[in-house]
């Protein structure tokens, strides 16, 4: 099970995040500014995010496994065919289309893990699963950078793309039909209310609302730190080619460790006192990027990038575990919040790198991050 959602990890991750790698060469191409050329990858994440309840519904309905295999074998259809628009505009809806059908893999994903394994390992399991999603974006991204440089970023989105329609291939053959998933209407949860109220209850509990925030914000920064730091390394003082920027994106392999390594390490301790920790490692790493010296910028990167995905591993499987119904709607909230902010503040990200450079960018990174902190301090309970 694992395993095939290892593959659904790279059949959509390395998609959605591949341009990432490639954003200034997409500024360069279209003519735009780097806020407007990170919107690439915010319309696949605003897409994303719009569709994560529908496909909890849709889930419910038909099932987690037949539901994620619809959304895979959609989002790398439309993936295909994103390098070939001629334009911003036909590219920004492709985009949106994609993440759209994207959307079905991660909100189902976790509900189908705390379905399927027993609650003792649920937390492990989600760990090793965002582990999955953390190779799937640094392929995306370390395959892209690399073939562009020597041809051009359509050229290595495309290679991204029919990467990923291996592994959805890979996904539809290992996963093993699921066993513990219930029709809500079946099992007569909540059954008076549906899908409003499953929603609602997750949302008036705070400790849910709590964990959406720090989705929301820590994403927001996380994204805005990989797509504007490769904008950095190009200029002054660093000037380096993009083969070598696409390879910060190893970075990741960091997010791999942390978040396979939180879920173990929150079994033993509790999940709040590694997810406090997870953020200020963040934070340390976010600060340590506004070094002059490469080598001191590239260690804060590897550094961030591990609290990051410790806290995400952290918090993604918590939501499911803590809801007492409707899993798969709460981690749809989850989703849209982690989407949302990726979208939103990923953007707006660039706004303050254009306006006021990368210092002022790192400042408000850690000023999200930090945010993030007080509220999961103050009102998400121990365990």
């Amino acid at each position: 099970m694992l395993a095939a959602l290892f593959c659904a990890g790279v059949a959509t991750f390395a998609q959605l995040y591949s341009p990432q790698a490639v954003l200034p060469q997409i500024s360069g191409d279209l003519g735009v500014p780097a806020s407007d050329a990170a919107l690439v990858v915010s319309a696949a994440t605003l897409g994303l995010a719009a569709g994560v309840i529908p496909w909890s519904m849709v889930s419910d309905r038909i099932g987690r496994v037949r539901a994620m295999s619809i959304a895979v074998i959609a989002a790398t259809l439309v993936g295909l065919l994103v390098p070939f628009a001629p334009n911003l505009t036909l590219l920004l809806t492709g985009r949106v289309l994609e993440g759209l059908m994207i959307g079905g893999v991660p909100v189902i994903a976790i509900a189908y893990l705390t379905e399927e394994v027993a609650s003792q390992h649920a937390t492990r399991a989600a760990g090793t699963y965002v582990a999955g999603t953390t190779i799937g974006g640094l392929l995306g991204r370390v395959v892209a950078g690399p073939l562009a440089d020597s041809s051009s970023w359509r050229i290595g989105v495309l290679a991204v793309a029919v990467l990923c329609a291996i592994a959805a291939i890979a996904f539809i053959v290992l996963t093993p039909p699921a066993r513990g998933f219930t029709p809500p209407n079946a099992s007569g949860v909540m059954n008076h209310g549906g899908i409003v109220a499953r929603l609602a209850a997750n949302l008036r509990a705070p400790r849910q609302l709590a964990l959406y925030a720090v989705a929301f914000l820590l994403t927001g920064g996380f994204v805005a730190l990989y797509n504007f730091l490769g904008f950095r390394l190009a200029a002054a003082p660093f000037h380096l080619p993009q083969t070598v920027i696409s390879l910060v994106f190893v970075a990741y392999l960091a997010g791999t460790w942390a978040s396979a390594r939180a879920g173990a390490v929150a079994t033993r301790f509790g999940r709040k006192p590694v997810l406090l920790t997870s953020i200020a490692v963040m934070v340390s790493g976010t600060a340590a990027t506004a070094s002059t010296n490469v080598i001191v910028v590239l260690g804060g990167l590897v550094v961030a990038t591990a609290g990051f995905f410790g806290a995400h591993a952290i918090a993604s499987g918590w939501t499911a575990h803590a809801a007492t119904v409707g899993k798969a709607q709460a981690s749809s909230l989850y989703n849209l919040s982690f989407y949302a902010g990726s979208s939103v503040l990923g953007w707006m990200g660039g706004l303050v790198f254009d306006s006021g450079g990368w210092t002022e960018l790192a400042t408000v990174i850690i000023a999200l991050a930090l945010v993030a902190a007080a509220l999961a301090a103050a009102v998400v309970a121990r365990n």
